[in-house]
C-alpha cells in the first residue's frame, strides 16, 4: 500500500469511527495494554486524529514499570552481594527501588552484566562457576518462554549456579482487576499483539465475556490500530462485546503451543504485586516446586531487614499505569522526571507512557488531522 492509498485509508477509517461513535451516550475510552502499542500510538500521533468522542488511555503494558519496588530492591541486595553476578536487560539498570538502582550499584562495583537474551546467563554462569548468576526475568507472557527455556537449559547441561529472580506478569488478570477498580473506566480494550501470539485469543474471552467489555487484538502500524479502534466503536456502541482478531496473520487462536508448554513445565500461576496496583490475584509466575532450586529467593533468601524502607515521593507512575492519569497531571513530569533523571519507571522504559508523552509530545501527525 503506497503512502497516498494509506492516507486515504485513514481517513476514511476516522470518519467512520467519528460517525459511529456519535451514537454513544458517552465518551467512549479505550485502552491499550502492550507498551508498543503507547509508543506507535503516540509516534503516528493517533490521539490527535481521534474526534473527541473517543479517547485513547495507556494502561500497565511496560513491564518494566509495573515491576514494584521491592523487586528492584530485591535485586539490588543480591547484586551487591561479592558471589553474585547479576545478568539483566539494559533499561532495568536506570529503574528506581526504593533508595538507589541497579545503575548506582554497578558504579558502586557491583558485578552487573548486560544480556540480549536470558541464555545469554548459560554461557557467563559456565564461565564464573565460582559465583552465583542471577538473572531478572521480568516480562509479561511474551518473554516468559525464553526465562523458562533458560531454566530447562539450565537443567540439561547440570548448572547449579544459574538463578532467576522472577518478576513475570500476566495480562488477562491485570485486566479484570483494572475492570473491577472503581476510579478506572474503559469501553474496551486494544490487546497486546506480542502476548498473544504466544497465548492465542482465548484467554481474554472470560474478561471480555464477564464484564461485557470487548477486546480487539492487533498489530503496531497505524492502519492496524485504527481498524482496532474501529471495531472497538462498532462492537461499543452495538453493545457487544466479543474478542477480534485484527492481527491473524500473526496471532493464531491457539497461539504458540510449544512457548505455553514450555512456560507451564517452569511455572505456575501465583497472586503478585504490581506498581499502582497491589497485589493483582493469579498475576504472576513462580517456578514450581520441581525447579525451585533455580530460584534464587528460595535458594538464596534475603534476610530480614535486608531491604531498605519504601521511600515516598510524589511520582504518579502508578496511577498512569491504571489510566487514571495522563503524565502531565504528575507533578514531576518534564521537571525533576525526564528521561536522563528519572524519578519513576513509566519515564525510565522506551515502553513507559511518561517517556513516550515527553518524547513525541502532541504527535507526529503521519497521516494529519
Amino acid at each position: 500500500m503506497d503512502k497516498k492509498t494509506e492516507r486515504e485509508l485513514a481517513a476514511r477509517l476516522v470518519a467512520e469511527i467519528q460517525r459511529m461513535a456519535e451514537r454513544a451516550d458517552h465518551k467512549l475510552r479505550f485502552m491499550e495494554v502492550c507498551g508498543t502499542h503507547t509508543v506507535a500510538i503516540f509516534r503516528s500521533g493517533i490521539r490527535q486524529m481521534l474526534p473527541e468522542s473517543v479517547e485513547l488511555v495507556s494502561g500497565p503494558g511496560c513491564p518494566v514499570c509495573v515491576t514494584p519496588d521491592d523487586y528492584m530492591d530485591k535485586a539490588i541486595a543480591y547484586a551487591r552481594r561479592p558471589d553474585v553476578i547479576i545478568t539483566t536487560f539494559g533499561d532495568m539498570l536506570k529503574v528506581p527501588g526504593s533508595r538507589s538502582s541497579l545503575g548506582e550499584a554497578k558504579t558502586d562495583g557491583a558485578d552487573i552484566r548486560i544480556v540480549y537474551s536470558p541464555m545469554d546467563s548459560i554461557r557467563i554462569a559456565q564461565e564464573n562457576p565460582e559465583k552465583r548468576v542471577v538473572f531478572l526475568a521480568v516480562g509479561f507472557e511474551t518473554t516468559a518462554p525464553t526465562a523458562a527455556a533458560t531454566v530447562l537449559a539450565a537443567e540439561q547441561q547440570g548448572l547449579d549456579n544459574l538463578f532467576l529472580l522472577s518478576a513475570q506478569k500476566l495480562v488477562p488478570p491485570v485486566m479484570e482487576a483494572l475492570l473491577q477498580d472503581e476510579e478506572v473506566h474503559v469501553d474496551g480494550f486494544i490487546l497486546p499483539g506480542h502476548v498473544s501470539v504466544v497465548t492465542g485469543t482465548g484467554i481474554y474471552k472470560p474478561v471480555v465475556e464477564k464484564y461485557h467489555v470487548p477486546g480487539v487484538i492487533t498489530g503496531f502500524e497505524p492502519i492496524q490500530i485504527l481498524r482496532a479502534l474501529y471495531r472497538l466503536v462498532r462492537q461499543a456502541v452495538n453493545h457487544e462485546a466479543r474478542v477480534e482478531n485484527e492481527y491473524e496473520d500473526v496471532v493464531r487462536t491457539e497461539g504458540n503451543p510449544v512457548s505455553r508448554r514450555i512456560t507451564d513445565t517452569v511455572y505456575e500461576p501465583v497472586d503478585t504485586n504490581w506498581r499502582g496496583m497491589g497485589v493483582v490475584p493469579l498475576s504472576g509466575l513462580r517456578m514450581r516446586e520441581s525447579y525451585a532450586r533455580f530460584d534464587i529467593e528460595r535458594v538464596m533468601p534475603l534476610p530480614a531487614g535486608a531491604l531498605p524502607a519504601p521511600k515516598k515521593t510524589a511520582c504518579r507512575c502508578g496511577d498512569v499505569l491504571r489510566g487514571v492519569v495522563t503524565p502531565p497531571a504528575c507533578p514531576l513530569f518534564g521537571t525533576a522526571c525526564v528521561p536522563t533523571h528519572a524519578v519513576g519507571p513509566c519515564m525510565v522504559s522506551v515502553e513507559g507512557v511518561c517517556a513516550a508523552w515527553f518524547k513525541y509530545g502532541r504527535g507526529r501527525f503521519i497521516y494529519g488531522k
